[in-house]
């Protein structure tokens, strides 16, 4: 007999095998209820035994509530969002809800047929990056029973819940933090800022800043594809061989900066005297660089971790800033 043609091991067969209740073993396997640690040891031993898996979503319609926390996310390649998950899996693990995950690659589109897909499983809530959806998506949402949560911004409309920072408010910060500085001949490379829209609302407010202050941004080098190291390197390379006159670069975040970084060593270029190097997001690799990255440090892991307790709360509709940092380094 195949695996395929086999029968799965019901909750019955495992209540029979350790002489208890069904709903007996129901409370052992969600850890939840009153039952001794006698009986306990004997369900779980039935269930090794027998190789029992819970059936989950028999259990989400069985009940008044879903366990399950829906992650559409943009990337899982960017530690951003991994952070994220780091910050949101303690809380939820300890409420006994189980986070499932899909990935949009910054697809607007994609992530409408995820989060349909996602709502299908009835969630209790649906985490996704950023406010902008597709008119579709929002709709589902809102007519959906689960809570929505948007990370990682609060310029924008929520549709439910929010936790992050104001990526627009990063931007200026950092115009500002080069212009304070003495820099005046200033250049960017970035990744697509069309679909990340987070990225694109810190180049738009670094660039109005500039202007602002009689220094408009000198030159851009921005690819049509999702942030690496490898971009940032050769991105600094091409902006140099137009511009070889700028003296900092902002890049969209510390990958595509690390990327210029070590464009940098390659080329003999000192750092910061011939050219200073901004970043954004403060990941650990950038802080034990030979040169600490100048960079903001923003709050992935909180941000996650409050995400989830707003969910398990059950909390009102509410926008929350966790700010951000901005981390003076050595490349600026």
């Amino acid at each position: 007999m195949t695996s395929r043609d086999q029968v799965s091991v019901t909750l019955a067969q495992v209540a029979k095998a350790a002489g208890v209740g069904e709903s007996t073993v129901s409370r052992v396997l969600r850890n939840h209820g009153s039952y001794s640690g006698k009986t306990r040891e004997r369900v779980m031993t039935a269930v090794e035994r027998l190789g029992y898996v819970p059936n989950r979503i028999a259990g989400t319609l069985a009940s008044a509530g879903s366990r399950l926390v829906a992650f559409v996310i943009p990337s899982l390649s960017n530690i951003v969002f991994a952070d994220v998950l780091r910050g949101a899996s303690a809380t939820l693990e300890n409420n006994q809800y189980q986070a499932v995950f899909a990935v949009t690659d910054y697809d607007p589109a994609r992530e409408e047929a995820l989060v349909a897909s996602m709502l299908a499983w009835r969630p209790a809530a649906v985490i996704l990056a950023g406010y902008e959806h597709t008119e579709r998506t929002i709709k589902m949402l809102r007519a959906s029973n689960c809570r929505a949560v948007e990370l990682l911004d609060v310029d924008g409309t929520a549709l439910d819940l929010a936790v992050g920072f104001s990526n627009r408010a990063a931007g200026r910060q950092s115009a500002e933090f080069l212009l304070k500085r003495g820099y005046r001949r200033i250049g960017y490379v970035g990744h697509d800022i069309d679909r990340d829209t987070r990225a694109g609302k810190r180049y738009s407010s670094f660039c109005d800043t500039l202007s602002a202050n009689g220094t408009p941004l000198a030159d851009q080098e921005i690819y049509r594809e999702a942030s690496s190291v490898e971009r940032g390197r050769l991105g600094l390379d091409r902006l140099l061989a137009r511009t070889p006159d700028l003296d900092a670069v902002y890049f969209s975040n510390d990958d595509m900066a690390l990327g210029g970084y070590f464009h940098c060593l390659a080329r003999g270029i000192v750092i910061p005297s011939q050219l200073a190097i901004f970043g954004y997001n403060g990941l650990d690799l950038g802080r034990v660089m030979p040169q600490a990255l100048s960079t903001i440090r923003t709050p992935r892991v909180a941000a996650g971790e409050l995400a989830a307790k707003l969910i398990m709360d059950n909390a009102s509709p509410q926008v929350v800033d966790l700010g951000f940092e901005l981390i003076e380094g050595a490349t600026a």
